[in-house]
């Protein structure tokens, strides 16, 4: 049924790519065909764009691209938008910031709404990053809201995850440990041309040294993207952390099954919608008697 769309991604055909994904985000008619029949492809190194809003992520994945290109790499971009609560649209759109690459041959750049996603991403990012794969991109960055330290979906989509901070989150680094801290592979410190810079990048390096994963020892990269400071740093750490996960099988495994369980879970929660249940909620409130437990109780067995 979709055998040339298909064949297009096998080509890197954008416009096969951006109607697959179209298909998948509105759940058209034979989807889950049409992901079935993806072909494995492991050569695309997805990496996760995360940290607290105003840290530079946008920029930086802008500079991120500009460096690549100059070394004949394809990048694909995924930048998940926080959603309007009202049409659960994605709110930025199509990102600014990263204009000036639009049009290039070897980039790919698409928005998607989290629509109200706790952990900061789209429901259907696993199934779109696959299909960004199949197409053959060097690169996958997926960028995200930024919504703190809930933001730990990330870890279980991409194989590289980045945390960006600033210098001036020197007070927060504490808070660090129960969230971003246990998720970070690569920590950027950006916009690291401001005060008290060198300090905040020598105490989260002690605290990265103690957070190490495995053999992995999480580096401290300064960068200032505007200037594009950095880069190349970001990009050879990014490589090695490829290198040396790749040989981990049972974290491949672990990768795996956390997608396959956010899968199962999306499934499973197919037939939830939020504004079906702001209506279901305004008519029960109306009794009186409403109970929360008793109507998750009750949607639980539907």
């Amino acid at each position: 049924m979709y055998q040339s769309l298909i064949d297009g991604l096998a080509g890197k055909n954008i416009k096969s790519l951006a109607r697959c994904i179209s298909l998948v985000e509105n759940e058209a008619v034979g989807y889950e065909q049409l992901l079935e029949q993806l072909p494995v492809s492991n050569h695309t190194r997805v990496v996760g764009i995360t940290g607290p809003p105003g840290a530079g992520k946008s920029t930086l994945v802008n500079a991120l691209i500009t460096d690549l290109l100059e070394q004949q790499k394809s990048v694909a971009i995924i930048a998940v938008d926080p959603s309007s609560p009202f049409n659960f649209g994605a709110l930025l759109g199509d990102r600014i910031r990263m204009s000036q690459h639009f049009n290039h041959p070897q980039v790919f750049i698409r928005s998607m709404a989290s629509r109200g996603a706790l952990g900061g991403l789209s429901p259907k990012i696993i199934e779109v990053s696959d299909l960004i794969k199949a197409a053959g991109f060097d690169y996958l960055f997926i960028e995200t809201v930024g919504v703190g330290q809930s933001e730990v979906e990330i870890a279980g989509v991409a194989d590289t995850t980045i945390v960006v901070v600033v210098p001036e989150a020197g007070d927060e680094i504490q808070t660090m440990k129960a969230g971003l801290m246990e998720i970070a592979d690569i920590f950027i410190v950006n916009k690291a041309d401001r005060d008290n810079a060198d300090i905040f990048v020598k105490n989260l390096r002690l605290l990265a040294h103690s957070k190490h994963h495995g053999d992995w020892e999480i580096p401290v990269i300064k960068s200032i993207a505007t200037r594009q400071e950095g880069m190349h740093d970001i990009i050879d750490a990014i490589a090695s952390h490829h290198k040396a996960i790749s040989h981990q099988q049972q974290r491949h495994i672990q990768l795996l099954a956390e997608r396959a369980w956010q899968l199962i879970q999306h499934r499973r929660m197919k037939h939830i919608v939020k504004q079906e249940l702001q209506q279901e909620i305004q008519q029960l409130l109306q009794k009186k008697t409403f109970n929360l437990y008793r109507y998750i109780s009750t949607k639980s067995q539907a």
